[in-house]
């Protein structure tokens, strides 16, 4: 495993234990870490999170997530013992907002009679 692989992993843990007990904005309880890039330079994290929500909500809880960006790279720095944490950068994980929407459509075409799975057996 490559070195930015590696921290965006150790990145994940770290941030998921900072943004769900270390804050105490209420806001952010509904905001779940999915997923953590780091760029090959190793500088900028771009974090992904799950917020569940209406999507006022949901700005409101991005919004509050990159304003405690800076304490959240201090305490990801402190505590993985980094000398130079990146920055951190927080995106919207849509994929299970995109999977559920796919799979609402699928199963309003197989209501309808326009859609139908084929068995395994059939190949």
């Amino acid at each position: 495993m490559r070195r930015p692989e590696r921290l965006a992993e150790a990145l994940k843990e770290e941030i998921s234990e900072v943004v769900g007990f270390e804050l105490d904005d209420p806001e952010l309880q509904n905001a779940t870490v999915t997923d953590v890039e780091v760029s090959p330079d190793l500088r900028d994290a771009k974090v992904f999170v799950l917020v569940t929500g209406e999507e006022s909500e949901i700005k409101l809880t991005l919004k509050n997530l990159q304003n405690a960006a800076g304490f959240v790279r201090q305490q990801v720095a402190l505590n993985l013992d980094l000398r130079f944490a990146p920055h951190i950068h927080f995106a919207r994980d849509t994929a299970e907002e995109n999977a559920a929407r796919v799979g609402k459509l699928l199963n309003e075409l197989t209501v309808k009679g326009e859609f139908i799975e084929k068995d395994e057996d059939e190949g």
